[in-house]
């Protein structure tokens, strides 16, 4: 028997599912316009569309960053999609907000916790799935970071690509988002000096020595040559021993004595960092296709 749906059925459907027309058409036919079936069949179809596209590379997307109404929580959230284009989708930016909320209202940077979150009757896994299947993108909550403190978080987003956050003991919070800013323009690996792992050290002691060597000059001053540019390595990437962006006439371990300060811990995401993004070179597919006819 041929079942009939109306306009208005399928107008339903479309907000509240997000998807094209003839699929809402087609998915009430079936479930013999019942609109709830309808919705049901339509999220396990979702679930599989996410199947489907979750091999694929997400290297683009937002971070995320919220701090509590005391300043003593925050958390940093990096979520990804796989074009820029989604990337700046209305809808992808309320999910992400979405995530960062309800990672920081349950304290929380357990990405399986995370995705076990129920958000008004469904959970935020669910919700991911089905904004997979309204975008037609795969979309993966990449990593997230929760900090707590008795002093005071600082944070900072630049442009939605890059998201830090400090914990500050000490200081104020005007300090606290100076330091956030800081993080986000020089990307510093450690806080102090004598963080930076020691094998990252000795590595570039061998590439300073081998350089220095070619230089011809005496030992003893190969020697200070070599202790130089292992300081100015440390001092780089170490945030203490880096100049203060706004002043560079001081370095932050001086900035944050004078205020009486101390860094605790930063975190610092940065869209798609670590990501080999797929170049497609159609060129090369073309030619390997005829060189194999």
């Amino acid at each position: 028997m041929s079942i009939t749906v109306s306009a208005d059925q399928v107008k339903e459907l479309r907000e509240r599912t997000g998807a094209g027309m003839m699929e809402c058409k087609k998915a009430l036919v079936a479930a013999g316009g019942d609109i709830e079936a309808a919705i049901d069949a339509m999220r396990k179809a979702g679930q599989a569309k996410a199947d489907k596209k979750a091999d694929r590379i997400t290297a683009e997307g937002l971070t995320v960053v919220l701090t509590s109404a005391d300043g003593k929580e925050g958390v940093n959230i990096e979520v990804n999609c796989e074009t820029d284009f989604v990337g700046k989708d209305a809808n992808f930016k309320e999910f992400v907000a979405m995530v960062a909320a309800q990672a920081l209202a349950n304290k929380t940077d357990d990405l399986s916790a995370i995705a076990n979150i129920d958000v008004d009757g469904r959970t935020v896994e669910t919700a991911r799935q089905e904004l997979v299947a309204k975008i037609g993108e795969n979309i993966q909550i990449r990593r997230a970071k929760y900090l707590r403190t008795d002093g005071m978080i600082g944070a900072y987003v630049h442009g939605g690509r890059i998201g830090v956050l400090v914990e500050l003991i000490g200081g104020n919070p005007e300090l606290a988002k100076d330091l956030a800013m800081q993080i986000a323009a020089t990307n510093p690996l450690v806080i102090a000096p004598t963080d930076v792992p020691a094998e990252t050290v000795a590595k570039e002691r061998e590439i300073f020595e081998a350089q220095a060597m070619e230089s011809g000059k005496p030992k003893e001053i190969i020697e200070k040559m070599i202790e130089g540019r292992i300081k100015k390595f440390l001092d780089e990437v170490s945030l203490l021993g880096q100049p203060f962006v706004k002043d560079p006439d001081i370095n932050i371990a001086s900035l944050l004595q004078k205020s009486n300060a101390k860094v605790v811990a930063f975190t610092r995401f940065a869209v798609g960092e670590g990501i080999e993004k797929k170049v497609d070179n159609f060129a090369e597919e073309v030619m390997a296709q005829v060189r194999g006819s």
